[in-house]
């Protein structure tokens, strides 16, 4: 007989997950696939590269499952690799500028995208909901990063602290610096 995944809790879905249980990893992918990709989103402010550092989380997740401690949150724990993924993401990507800087002028401007949006594709809420995430995406990780766990993934400043390995006082202060930075950029 086949356990009802959806009532185990995530300790257990690892454990059979990492024995092989298929469908007890896709449970816990279907119960946190959702946050995941906010906290992703909300890192580097592109729904698309978002959905492919989701599916990188997830598979890095699978792959250390072993390690996982069932006694600490399934949800802090995805959460710390996803911060990860943004954070190789985020160098990757300054390696590219660099790379990017050093062709032919010519060559850089035909590669780059336009970047105004067709008038009837996008509504005014949508194109205000983009510049919030490119503000946040533009933050300095130290700040972007405990803003996106407590502010996106209602992680209490506790939570936020274990995930970030620093103290609830430091997520305090650096909550407060990350709205006031936001603020300005908005107000630009």
């Amino acid at each position: 007989m086949r356990p009802d995944y959806g009532s185990l809790p995530d300790g257990e879905l690892a454990t059979l997950a990492v024995a092989g249980g298929d469908a007890a990893f896709s449970e816990i992918l279907r119960r946190h696939r959702s946050h995941v990709y906010r906290l992703v989103v909300g890192n580097v402010g592109d729904p698309d590269e978002a959905l492919d550092l989701t599916q990188e989380t997830f598979v890095s997740a699978h792959r250390a499952l072993r390690r996982y401690d069932p006694a600490r949150p399934m949800r802090a724990w995805l959460a710390a690799i996803a911060i990860n993924k943004c954070r190789d993401w985020g160098r990757r990507r300054a390696v590219r500028r660099f790379l990017t800087f050093a062709r032919p002028i010519d060559e850089v401007a035909e590669a780059v995208p336009a970047d105004i949006p067709g008038h009837d594709d996008i509504a005014a809420d949508r194109q205000e909901l983009d510049r919030l995430r490119r503000a946040v995406a533009e933050l300095p990780a130290t700040l972007r990063e405990p803003l996106v766990l407590h502010a996106v993934e209602g992680m209490s400043q506790a939570e936020t602290a274990a995930v970030l390995a620093i103290t609830e006082k430091a997520v305090e202060t650096r909550l407060r610096r990350a709205r006031i930075k936001l603020a300005e950029r908005l107000r630009r």
